[in-house]
């Protein structure tokens, strides 16, 4: 088990126009109170190894930073995040993936890519969603121990995405991963089941809570 303490405040930096100053004034703001007032976003929370991780809340709220600041915490060889992952547009979905067909078509199944239209289509020619799914199902089966995804199903359907956060709790914990994951929906949770709960809002402020407290 590890504790990751993370902070991250962001610095208004813009450049003070007139037209800034103007708004300023229609917001009872100085420009002390305006580099000043960025909200804080921090966390401490306990992860242990093969723990599903969900941040959640608002949009705007700070869930991606977090994001971010805990990856920076996991060494670069033992993760695998869904948006540094490429979608070639030179084969097909299936020769993306190793040589184990089984294995290879099971992995596309927890995702809900399991047509074959899909499965033989290029990477680069799937709708948005399915990208989505396409990415989430090259991070499962890289082998890293750490998958981090922001807006973790948020383009799919309700049915769907509750499919999807479905299998890949079942998938996760045969496989041992630990994911981070950060999305501004909460109708998956029940199906998700995530072992630690971030839930972010507006202040910065996160309350973290554990599976095993509940």
């Amino acid at each position: 088990m590890a504790t990751y303490t993370v902070s991250k405040q962001f610095v208004w930096q813009g450049p003070l126009s007139e037209r800034a100053v103007r708004v300023c004034r229609m917001f009872g703001l100085t420009v002390d109170r305006l580099t000043s007032g960025a909200p804080c976003h921090k966390c401490k929370v306990r992860i242990r190894p093969g723990d599903i991780v969900y941040l959640t809340g608002p949009s705007g709220a700070g869930k991606s930073v977090l994001l971010g600041e805990l990856k920076r915490c996991v060494p670069a060889e033992d993760a695998i995040d869904l948006a540094d992952i490429e979608l070639p547009d030179d084969r097909t979905v299936i020769d993306c993936f190793g040589d184990d067909l089984v294995a290879s078509l099971q992995t596309l199944s927890a995702v809900g890519l399991a047509d074959v239209f899909s499965i033989l289509n290029r990477p680069s020619r799937l709708s948005d969603g399915q990208k989505h799914r396409f990415r989430l199902a090259q991070a499962l089966a890289s082998g890293r121990p750490f998958v981090l995804a922001d807006e973790f199903c948020s383009e799919l359907d309700r049915i769907t995405a509750a499919t999807v956060a479905f299998n890949v709790h079942r998938f996760a914990k045969r496989a041992g991963l630990t994911l981070i994951l950060a999305s501004g929906r909460d109708d998956i949770l029940i199906d998700l089941a995530p072992d630690v709960l971030i839930s972010k809002d507006f202040r910065g402020q996160a309350q973290v809570i554990y599976k095993e407290n509940v």
